[in-house]
């Protein structure tokens, strides 16, 4: 052994990462590894919410501010003081992560950091990240180069000197500049002054690759003018940082057919989804692809049957064999007899012989989680009609048992036990859970509900509309309504909401699909009548056209 070589084994080690511009989706997967491994967690307060997610519950966050506050709260250490809090937490034996906006390698700071740990001979490694300066053009759809290969040139301009502004501005090169709202004017006069023609292209683009960038084009001799016309300057926020890019050959002129993240059909729009948060994964997995903010408020709350020896008597018939088929109509009711069968002591093993029936992918997904491989999962409709048309008839000659056991809901209609009897199958139809209404949202919730803080909201069943209205009160006018199917719609009028959307299938996607489509039609409306693309929640009470989709 060198005696001279630094005692790793003594440290602990550290990852410098790069979180990116924004978007919770351009982490690497070598960041996602490493922040689920990490006993400290040091971020920027820009990017905490986006890394923190990734990270055990366990982990010590010493920065606790987030993006969204206005200020570290007293005794929170600041950014300046992110040295000395990497290498005490190094120096314990901690696994570090080093969150960064942007790539660390253009943080100035961050090298510091990775000196010291290097003077310690502390182990350390670097994860890049997407910087700002090349993933928010991406985003704006504003390419940096060419086919012939333009030059591009990247400018801070904080440390920008007269001599940078002038070589950028004598040249014809792409030009990247960091900047704050308030201060693009200045850095375009910069380049003006440097050579630049007044008339060069430019585009400025603020909150980049999250959901509330947006992106004005300009000229350098016109930016001040089309800020103040956009009522962005002056403002409280002129100190937010921003990505302008400016160049003849940097395809400003062609955004409009290269915006593809601005111009998705939901993009920006605060979707209410009432539903269970099991549920709603799913559907704002997919609301989020349309460029929605999605914003989950439970309705109901699951508890258990107010009697459990019905269900105690099914679970021990399941095991001894008093059933040919078991139907799962929900993900509650997987989730009920799962617990009652780890309650017993049971698991998976238990469904041996037995026939398995999902009403949809949802409850299959939840089916094969706890190992069991569903028999029957409806070819069309994902509903009880649409299991029935699948389910077999009874036939006494292939099924040596006739009856099916069906867990589920204090709520549930009766329209699988009915046709399950008809197909000649006898039905034990037992409570698995109870639904209640869900505790009320926050305040700041209930207020944007009312408020019309909300674009739209989506109604997947009555109950869900009843159950809304009851605990955080009635949308406001201006929010999108969208109903999942006839019966619903009627539910929502019956409450005084006006109807703008309806599913043409009795599927939550379906319905996902609906609002986009509603969404698209409606941002093609109003570029085709040469007005501002807006948020329904931007417009006044009483301007919103109603349509059905």
């Amino acid at each position: 052994m060198n005696p001279t070589a630094p005692n790793h084994s003594a440290s602990g080690q550290v990852t410098f990462l790069g979180a990116g511009p924004g978007d919770p989706g351009l982490l690497t997967l070598r960041a996602v590894e490493a922040l689920a491994s990490a006993d400290v967690l040091i971020a920027d307060p820009q990017v905490l919410d986006v890394v923190r997610v990734h990270a055990r519950a366990q982990v010590d966050t010493p920065l606790q501010a987030s993006a969204d506050e206005a200020s570290i709260p007293a005794g929170v250490p600041t950014l300046r003081d992110t040295a000395n809090l990497v290498m005490t937490a190094a120096r314990a034996g901690k696994r570090v992560v080093r969150a960064v906006t942007g790539d660390p390698g253009l943080d100035g700071y961050v090298a510091e950091e990775m000196l010291a740990c290097a003077a310690e001979g502390i182990v350390f490694e670097v994860v890049p990240g997407i910087a700002a300066a090349v993933g928010v053009p991406a985003y704006a759809g504003v390419p940096l180069r060419d086919a012939q290969g333009t030059d591009v040139r990247f400018i801070d301009a904080r440390s920008a000197d007269a001599r940078c502004w002038s070589e950028v501005g004598a040249s014809d090169a792409t030009a990247v500049v960091s900047t704050t709202l308030d201060s693009v004017a200045a850095a375009a006069g910069e380049l003006v002054s440097g050579g630049r023609k007044p008339d060069t292209p430019l585009t400025v683009t603020v909150a980049g690759t999250t959901t509330r960038q947006r992106t004005w084009t300009a000229t350098l001799g016109s930016v001040a003018q089309v800020l103040k016309a956009a009522k962005v300057l002056p403002s409280a926020d002129g100190g937010q940082p921003v990505i302008a890019v400016v160049g003849e050959r940097s395809a400003a002129a062609q955004r409009d057919r290269l915006s593809w993240f601005e111009s998705k059909p939901l993009f920006g729009w605060r979707v209410l989804v009432p539903r269970t948060k099991e549920q709603a994964a799913s559907l704002s997995d997919q609301l989020v692809s349309y460029g929605a903010v999605p914003h989950e408020v439970p309705t109901i709350a699951v508890e258990p049957p107010r009697t459990p020896q019905q269900m105690e008597r099914a679970v021990k018939g399941l095991v001894t064999g008093r059933y040919e088929w078991i139907a799962f109509t929900s993900v509650n009711a997987v989730k009920a007899v799962r617990e009652k069968f780890e309650e017993y002591g049971l698991d998976a093993r238990a469904f041996a012989g037995i026939k398995v029936a999902a009403v949809g992918e949802q409850t299959a997904k939840a089916l094969v989680a706890f190992g069991v491989k569903p028999d029957l999962v409806p070819s069309g409709e994902q509903s009880a009609a649409g299991l029935l048309e699948d389910w077999p008839p009874y036939d006494a000659v292939f099924d040596p048992i006739d009856r099916v056991f069906l867990p589920r809901a204090d709520i549930a209609t009766e329209t699988l036990v009915a046709g399950l009897i008809e197909l000649g199958w006898e039905v034990d139809d037992v409570t698995a859970y109870r639904t209640v209404r869900a505790s009320p949202p926050p305040a700041e919730t209930r207020e944007a509900i009312k408020g019309g803080g909300f674009d739209a909201v989506l109604f997947t069943s009555s109950s869900t509309v009843r159950n809304l209205v009851g605990i955080a009160g009635k949308p406001h006018n201006v929010t999108v309504i969208a109903c999942i199917g006839p019966a619903t719609a009627k539910t929502a009028e019956e409450h005084g909401l006006r109807v703008d959307v309806m599913s043409p299938e009795p599927s939550v996607h379906k319905l996902a699909e609906a609002l986009a489509d509603f969404g698209a039609a409606r941002r093609d409306a109003a570029i085709e009548a040469g007005d501002p693309v807006t948020r329904p929640s931007e417009r006044r009470p009483g301007s919103r056209r109603r349509a059905r989709s």
